[in-house]
């Protein structure tokens, strides 16, 4: 008998799309009541895109929900819209305003005031009033030291906390899907993914982004060593004059606490040479949230957020 050798192997990206498929089918299959957070950003696009490959020809079974501030970009919300439509999934909106007029929640005063560290307490919320029990994040391991401590399926107590001392182990990608009443699942499925490998992988399936993504002039000004977006939301001080620069975002977020860079990448394939070329996180490069403290991330997932 003549033994076939194969010619097919797996690229870095089919390996990595296979992965999270698989990730998504197993929660569909183990929990009951999954939710996939989308903000318009380019990491909950590719997951949006890899749930409908997931899934096909069948539509998405679970909705998508965004936490949005209310200080976010328009051309995000617009196209966030636009495409969860074309998805034809459920939209679920939590909304920090909602929770300041609840008294949830108290707005931030001052230099740095943002509704970026609000959010948890109205994912918390969402979370519970839906009764949510697997929850997708796009988080990455490669974006801030605190999240690559993070299991792809990260237990969440019934507060809705994260300890990372009690994680569970995942030998051989074998999950724990157990949890109790009040208790959730974090679920990453693009873990092992980096910034570059997302927009090799937008290129690819020609995902559509927001525009914000590409080079764009934009009316800025500088705090802090960081390009903000002149907007209605905070105040610039006497020393921060507002100027015309062209500009990209690496990530979307809240605009008060969200840079752009200088950049004149007008494509995919240029914005995927800036990327390869540079060697600071797109956080810690453009997310002022981030800078508060060395640990400022890892204080905010413990309350509960993404």
């Amino acid at each position: 008998m003549v033994l076939m050798r194969s010619d097919y192997s797996l690229s870095q990206i089919d390996a990595l799309e296979a992965e999270a498929i698989h990730i998504m089918r197993e929660v569909a299959a183990e929990f009951e009541r999954p939710v996939l957070l989308f903000s318009g950003g380019k990491d909950s696009i590719v997951m949006l895109a890899l749930a409908e490959r997931a899934f096909w020809p069948a539509r998405i079974p679970f909705p998508v929900m965004h936490v949005d501030t209310g200080h976010n970009f328009p051309e995000v919300i617009e196209f966030r819209d636009r495409r969860v439509a074309r998805a034809g999934v459920q939209l679920v909106v939590a909304s920090v305003q909602d929770s300041i007029d609840a008294g949830r929640v108290a707005e931030q005063t001052g230099r740095w005031a943002s509704r970026n560290r609000l959010q948890t307490v109205t994912l918390l919320d969402g979370i519970a009033d839906h009764r949510f029990d697997a929850v997708f994040g796009g988080a990455r391991r490669d974006e801030e030291k605190a999240r690559a401590k993070e299991r792809v399926f990260s237990f969440r107590d019934e507060f809705g906390q994260w300890d990372p001392k009690n994680q569970r182990p995942e030998l051989w990608s074998l999950y724990n899907t157990r949890i109790g009443m009040g208790e959730h699942i974090r679920v990453f499925p693009l873990s092992n993914w980096t910034e570059l490998d997302v927009w090799h992988y937008i290129a690819r399936e020609g995902l559509e982004i927001p525009s914000i993504y590409f080079a764009h002039p934009r009316t800025v000004f500088e705090r802090d060593g960081m390009l903000l977006a002149d907007n209605p939301y905070i105040p610039r001080g006497e020393d921060e004059p507002a100027f015309e620069a062209v500009v990209r975002y690496r990530t979307v977020g809240d605009m008060t606490c969200t840079g752009a860079v200088e950049s004149a990448a007008q494509t995919i394939e240029e914005v995927i040479a800036e990327i390869a070329a540079t060697r600071i996180t797109e956080r810690g490069q453009t997310r002022a949230d981030d800078r508060t403290s060395e640990a400022a991330m890892e204080e905010r997932k413990r309350e509960g957020y993404f």
